[in-house]
């Protein structure tokens, strides 16, 4: 595809001369898939007019600022612009005096927070994130995820970008990584570890999305835009939403406090990482409406929920897991199809390739001691730092176990130049 042609449909913007073909492309089956969020639900459920045609237009908007950033970073070469990304995002724009103007635009609009970000709550947020230990990975892996693939639109770019060629256990220890990074208690500040690596994932989305739109196996008008403002939302969803309420089943009381902190500080997170603010919401009831208007407008599951729901399931076994490292690694595959099976139940198993026999044991088995676990925490003095500390640890352990024998840097961007 020509680079103008490219360029224009990066730069979508307003209201799209037409609304792609995947959107609300099946919602009797879409409805189904949602029924238990449904009922999580006060109130009328529905999307109205309005926001049905909005999500709809989502798909066709990108990400303006990065997508503007990218295209001249390629337009002038990767191997001198990505030491000028670096600089900047490590030493500040001001570190650049000549800094070309894109680059200027790009940081001007990312560098300080807005108005309604409240630290503090982010902070909290990012505590609450870590006494949950263990149980938010497998939330946010085997649920959030997981589930997801069920969303058949959303896997297109993972299928193209090769999610399936020997990349998903890279793929999700990469993601275990900047997830630490973002929610940790500076993960929020511009120049921490966290708000460093959102950026970077931000930038890499943008190269993602105008690398597809030059293909000629993209469909704008089927497809819409890549990882446009609809898919990042219900993304961010998935982190916030999904994870509140899939720790709760998993035996975890969180308080309604709680739960807004968690939401304020992804609601900062998703802003950082370029999901337009109109969508964004630190009220968890409003999540789950949200979650589930996007919902009803995806595409329901086809053969590549199956090809990564099963490439999910055997990265499990590509963990490095002391002795006996098989039988250990064969017992966590079927930890976490069982949180699966709880979530999505036999239909759902079968769309993602997965053992429908599987029961939810260890959901069964682990709840309770989970809530009675929380709960003597929150009784004792000094119970909840304990545990939020224990789990900050057990999360950085799991990054440092997926990363085992792998390199922890994201991938260069100058070499897809």
């Amino acid at each position: 595809m020509a680079e103008s042609a490219v360029a224009a449909r990066c730069g979508a913007e307003g209201s799209p001369a037409f609304i792609p073909r995947r959107h609300g492309a099946d919602v009797a089956a879409q409805r189904r898939l949602t029924a238990g969020l449904r009922w999580s639900i006060r109130g009328d459920a529905e999307p109205s007019a309005e926001r049905w045609r909005a999500i709809g237009e989502g798909l066709m908007h990108g990400d303006a600022a990065a997508d503007a950033l990218v295209a001249w970073m390629q337009g002038e070469g990767m191997a001198s612009t990505w030491p000028l990304f670096q600089r900047a995002l490590t030493k500040g724009i001001a570190s650049l005096p000549d800094a070309p103007p894109a680059l200027r635009a790009f940081f001007a609009a990312v560098d300080t927070l807005p108005d309604w970000v409240d630290p503090a709550l982010c902070a909290r947020g990012a505590r609450v994130t870590h006494e949950l230990g263990m149980t938010s990975h497998y939330a946010l892996r085997d649920v959030a995820l997981m589930g997801g693939y069920q969303a058949s639109a959303l896997n297109k770019p993972l299928i193209l970008t090769g999610a399936l060629d020997g990349g998903t256990p890279r793929r999700i220890a990469e993601t275990m990584k900047w997830v630490v990074a973002a929610t940790a208690q500076d993960g929020i500040q511009r120049y921490s570890e966290g708000g460093r690596a959102t950026l970077h994932v931000r930038l890499l989305h943008a190269m993602i999305r105008r690398r597809l739109l030059a293909r000629d196996d993209w469909s704008v008008r089927d497809m819409g835009l890549p990882i446009n403002q609809t898919d990042m939302t219900a993304t961010f969803l998935g982190f916030c939403v999904v994870q509140l309420l899939a720790v709760r089943l998993l035996g975890v009381p969180v308080t309604r406090g709680d739960a807004h902190a968690v939401m304020h500080l992804w609601k900062t997170i998703a802003w950082r990482i370029g999901v337009d603010p109109v969508w964004l919401t630190d009220d968890e009831q409003e999540g789950r409406r949200l979650l589930y208007h996007f919902t009803l407008a995806q595409t329901p599951p086809d053969d590549s929920t199956r090809q990564l729901g099963r490439a999910l399931m055997a990265e499990s076994l590509d963990v490095p897991q002391p002795f006996p490292g098989r039988l250990r690694a064969r017992f966590e595959q079927a930890r976490h199809l069982s949180v699966t099976r709880l979530f999505v139940g036999r239909a759902g198993m079968r769309h993602l390739g997965l053992p429908v026999w599987m029961p939810p044991w260890y959901p069964a088995l682990s709840a309770p001691w989970t809530l009675g676990w929380h709960l003597a925490h929150r009784l004792l003095p000094g119970g909840r730092q304990r545990l939020a500390t224990r789990g900050r640890r057990a999360h950085e352990a799991l990054v440092r176990q997926h990363f085992a024998g792998r390199r922890q840097t994201l991938a260069d961007p100058a070499a897809q130049d």
